[in-house]
C-alpha cells in the first residue's frame, strides 16, 4: 500500500513554528520600542502575514494525521495572504488599517482556536486548557485592537505587539501539540478494487 507523502505537513508545521516565533520576536520589539519599530517593521510584518497566509493554505491541503491544527486555514489562510499582501504594497500610514484588519484577523483566529481547543479536548489532548487560555487571551486583544481605546501610537504600537506576541504564542502552541506527523500514513480513501 502506498504511503501518503508527510513532506506537506512537514512544511506547515516548520512554517507555523518558524513564523509564529518571528511573530512573537516582532511583538516583543514593537513592545519594547514602539516609536521606532512601527515604520521599520510594517514592512518585515506584511511579508510575515502573505507567508504565514501561504503556510496556513499548505497545512490545509496537506491532511495531518489529527486534523486538528489547520481544519479552518483554507479560509482564514486566504484572508492573511491578503492582508499581508495589502500591509507589503501600502505600508504608508498602515496603523489604521493594522489596528482594525489585525484586530479582525486575531478575533477570528482566538475563536478558531477555542473549536480547535474543544476538539482537542475530545480528542484526548490533556493540555487542551491551554490553547484555550491563549485563545481567549487573543480574542480579546482583537477586539481591544478593533476598537482602539486609544488615538496614541505609543499605545497602540504596543497593543498591536502584544496581540503579535499572543497570536504568535497561539499558533506556536497549536502546532506544538496538535500537528502530529507520521512518516507511514495510508491515503485517507482506499481503492477497494485493488484489493479485492
Amino acid at each position: 500500500m502506498k504511503h501518503r507523502s508527510v513532506v506537506p505537513m512537514r512544511v506547515a508545521k516548520i512554517g507555523y513554528i518558524v513564523l509564529s516565533v518571528l511573530f512573537c520576536v516582532l511583538g516583543i520589539l514593537m513592545m519594547v520600542m514602539p516609536e521606532q519599530s512601527l515604520s521599520s517593521l510594517v514592512k518585515i510584518f506584511g511579508i510575515s502575514m502573505t507567508a504565514f497566509g501561504v503556510i496556513k493554505l499548505v497545512g490545509y491541503f496537506s491532511k495531518d494525521l489529527y486534523r486538528l491544527a489547520f481544519q479552518y486555514d483554507l479560509q482564514f489562510g486566504i484572508l492573511v495572504l491578503v492582508l499581508g499582501l495589502i500591509v507589503t504594497v501600502k505600508p504608508n500610514n498602515a496603523l489604521n488599517f493594522l489596528c482594525i484588519a489585525l484586530g479582525i484577523s486575531i478575533l477570528a483566529d482566538g475563536l478558531f482556536k477555542m473549536q480547535i481547543a474543544l476538539d482537542s479536548k475530545r480528542f484526548g489532548i490533556s493540555t487542551w486548557w491551554v490553547i484555550m487560555a491563549l485563545a481567549i487571551g487573543a480574542g480579546i486583544i482583537g477586539l481591544l485592537l478593533v476598537f482602539r481605546p486609544t488615538e496614541s501610537l505609543h499605545i497602540m504600537t504596543v497593543l498591536l505587539g502584544i496581540s503579535l506576541f499572543i497570536d504568535g504564542l497561539l499558533n506556536l502552541i497549536v502546532a506544538l501539540l496538535t500537528v502530529k506527523i507520521i512518516k507511514n500514513q495510508i491515503p485517507d480513501v482506499i481503492d477497494e478494487g485493488k484489493y479485492e
